[in-house]
């Protein structure tokens, strides 16, 4: 079933129009990367979904009801965490997970919640003195206070250090196998790839790309890149291939048949292909391929 569905979705600001008209739709329990670089329409298309500012023009709907018009009834069964929240400084992570929770409804007991964002050893810290990747992990806790069904990450890892942004993956892709709808936006392209299972790509508030990650990456082929051998020309090799810094990169449909053939031809003329890296297409190939070269 659809959990999330946006159909022409339009909204401006004043004179300037965020996002132009785009649709696309999140299955229950999927995890969707929603991605473009820093202006491109993403968290005023996410602020719309969790029902902070109304749809400009198409339709939106989140779990079935119109997230701005039902907000209310929305917020019981859904969870956000946005790129900047407000926490009371002074307070520790456990009174302000607390003070949260006597707003949510049939809340997470704490220790629950500072567990799964790796927060129990903290517990006790007042938040001013919390580091940035720290205070996105504390975002994390609350949103996930409610149990929500769907779950809007904007950024979600943003200034964590690599083993808790690590973590945090664990904890996404747990709660979407528990059946938790998850909408992530995210820079860390790796991350994105990593996590989602369907993406839409944005510019300038429109969709430049979309589709099931694994599905899209794979009609794009990948590379294959050596040390191109002394005395060799790169019109020499069995394939097209440009050089860049030393090394011959081949681009391919099938980048292990083309490893296999470069191989071939590199033991036939007693050659070897120093440095040799397979490699399959990945998102920063699809964004640098894309018109605009988003990023």
């Amino acid at each position: 079933m659809t959990a999330i569905q946006v159909t022409g979705l339009s909204k401006s600001h004043q004179a300037f129009e965020a996002v132009k008209g785009i649709s696309f739709e999140v299955a229950e329990g999927e995890i969707f990367a929603l991605l473009g670089r820093n202006g491109a329409g993403k968290t005023t298309t996410v602020e719309v979904l969790a029902g902070f500012q109304r749809a400009g023009g198409g339709t939106v709907r989140v779990l079935g009801l119109d997230p701005y018009a039902d907000r209310a009834a929305l917020r019981r069964r859904t969870g956000i965490m946005l790129q900047e929240a407000g926490f009371f400084p002074d307070l520790t992570v456990a009174q302000t997970v607390d003070t949260w929770r006597d707003f949510t409804a049939a809340p997470r007991p704490r220790d629950e919640a500072l567990d799964l964002a790796g927060l129990t050893g903290r517990a006790g810290t007042q938040v001013r003195q919390l580091s940035g990747g720290e205070k996105r992990r504390l975002d994390l806790a609350l949103a996930l206070l409610g149990r929500p069904e769907v779950l809007f990450l904007d950024e979600p890892t943003a200034g964590m250090d690599p083993e808790a942004r690590r973590a945090t993956w664990d904890v996404v892709r747990d709660l979407a196998g528990q059946g938790t709808t998850i909408l992530l936006t995210t820079h860390y392209l790796e991350e994105a790839q990593r996590l989602a299972s369907a993406m839409a790509i944005m510019d300038e508030g429109v969709i430049v790309a979309s589709g099931g990650m694994a599905e899209t990456l794979a009609t794009r082929g990948g590379r294959v890149a050596f040390v191109l051998p002394a005395g060799v020309d790169p019109g020499d090799l069995p394939m097209p291939a440009t050089v860049e810094g030393g090394h011959a990169v081949c681009h391919a449909e099938d980048p292990d048949l083309a490893a296999q053939t470069l191989l071939t031809w590199a033991a036939e003329r007693g050659l070897r292909l120093a440095g040799l890296e397979v490699r399959a297409a990945t998102l920063e190939d699809l964004f640098l391929d894309l018109p605009g070269r988003v990023r």
